[in-house]
């Protein structure tokens, strides 16, 4: 079982963003696999709109990248933070779905 590292949209209209995510999770178990979805997580704990907040969540999510397989976005759309996660995953070398 692959560990998968989710990236989707979270700013903006954050409970629809929330909604599209929990599918993207589902989406990872249905296709065998785990997942790690810190767009999820960190929120439930930071403050999102304070900026150092905001900043801690994204380094946490960025040091678990390393520990995932995978990292597959999802959405017409790449937020910063999303495209963070992908020039992270570029390079350390984890294939972007």
């Amino acid at each position: 079982m692959k560990l998968i590292y989710v990236a989707s949209l979270y700013a903006g209209d954050i409970e629809k963003n929330t909604e599209y995510a929990k599918r993207a999770c589902r989406h990872v178990i249905h296709e065998g696999h785990a997942f790690f979805a810190p767009h999820l997580l960190y929120p439930q704990l930071l403050d999102d709109t304070d900026p150092q907040e905001r900043q801690a969540g994204l380094d946490m999510g960025l040091a678990m990248l390393p520990r995932c397989d995978e990292l597959w976005c999802y959405g017409d759309h790449t937020s910063s933070g999303m495209r963070m996660e992908i020039e992270e995953a570029n390079k350390l070398g984890i294939p972007i779905r």
